[in-house]
C-alpha cells in the first residue's frame, strides 16, 4: 500500500506520515518544498523501521506545488506507482486587510490552497476510478465554512476545497464507485501556518499529531467531513444555522485578535 502526501516536512503532513508508517504500514511518497526536513523525517521513519520485522519504502520529492507544471511533473514521476492513498495537505495563509496584503503571496497561496488541489486530485482519482480502489484525503479548514474577514484568500481557498470535495464525492457515489473522498477540517493546530499567515490564534490550538491521527483514522473509515475537536464542532453548528452577516462580524472580531 502506497501513500502520497503533500506538505509532508512539517505540521500536519509529518504527523500523517509518521502515524500511517507505524500504524498502518503504508509505504510513503513524502512530498514538500524543504528538501532538508524530509531527507530528516525519511532517516527517522527509517531508524524506526530497524525495530521491525518488515520496512518500509519511503520516497521523498522535493517539489514546490505552487507551480502547475511542477503538479504535473509530480504525477507523471509517480504514475506507475500505485497510489491507494492520496493526501493533498501542502497549503498555507496570509493575514490582513485584503486592500493590503501581498498580491504575489495571495497568487501561490491560490496556486497551493486551490490549483494544486485541483490538479493532483483530477489525475490520481482517474487512476482510482479505473481500479475501483483508493482514498482521497483533502486537507481543507473549518475556516472554509464561514466568512474570512482579514484573511479572505484563506478562508475562500479552503470553501473550495470543501466545496470540490464533495461535489466529487457525490459524483463518486452515484457512479457506485468504491473510491473514497475526505475532507479534514482543523481549526487552530499547533504547527508553523501561524508563523507564515504572520498570525497569533488566542484560542486553543490542538496538536498536530492529534489531527494527524483523527484524520487518518476517519478518512480510512470512509468519513467524507472529519472534524477534530469539540469547539470545531460546535463553530461548525453555529455556520448551519445563523445568517451570514452575523457570522461575518463574529469572524471578524475573532480574525482581529490574531494581530
Amino acid at each position: 500500500m502506497w501513500a502520497l502526501i503533500t506538505g509532508a516536512s512539517s505540521g500536519i503532513g509529518r504527523d500523517m506520515a509518521r502515524y500511517l508508517h507505524e500504524n498502518y504500514k503504508y509505504n510513503l511518497i513524502l512530498v514538500a518544498r524543504n528538501k532538508e526536513k524530509l531527507e530528516s523525517l525519511k532517516q527517522e521513519l527509517e531508524k524506526s523501521d530497524k525495530t521491525s520485522s518488515k520496512s518500509q519504502e519511503i520516497i521523498i520529492i522535493e517539489k514546490d506545488l505552487s507551480k502547475q507544471q511542477n503538479c504535473k511533473e509530480l504525477y507523471e514521476e509517480t504514475k506507475n506507482i500505485n497510489i491507494d492513498f492520496l493526501i493533498n495537505n501542502a497549503g498555507f495563509g496570509e493575514f490582513g486587510e485584503f486592500v493590503n496584503t501581498n498580491l504575489d503571496k495571495e497568487i501561490d497561496l491560490i496556486n497551493t490552497n486551490i490549483t494544486a488541489v485541483h490538479i493532483l486530485t483530477k489525475l490520481y482519482l482517474k487512476e482510482m476510478v479505473n481500479r475501483d480502489s483508493g482514498h482521497i484525503l483533502n486537507v481543507a479548514s473549518i475556516a472554509g465554512m464561514e466568512p474570512g474577514p482579514l484573511m479572505a484568500a484563506y478562508y475562500a481557498s479552503k470553501a473550495y476545497v470543501i466545496r470540490l470535495t464533495r461535489a466529487i464525492n457525490k459524483e463518486l457515489k452515484k457512479s457506485k464507485s468504491n473510491v473514497k473522498m475526505s475532507i479534514l477540517c482543523p481549526g487552530p493546530v499547533n504547527t508553523n501556518f501561524n508563523n507564515v499567515a504572520n498570525v497569533v490564534f488566542k484560542a486553543p490550538s490542538m496538536p498536530s499529531e492529534k489531527v494527524a491521527k483523527y484524520g487518518i483514522d476517519k478518512a480510512l473509515k470512509g468519513k467524507l467531513i472529519i472534524i477534530p475537536g469539540l469547539l470545531n464542532k460546535t463553530v461548525r453548528l453555529f455556520s448551519k444555522i445563523l445568517p451570514d452577516a452575523i457570522l461575518e462580524e463574529a469572524s471578524y472580531h475573532i480574525q482581529r485578535r490574531k494581530r
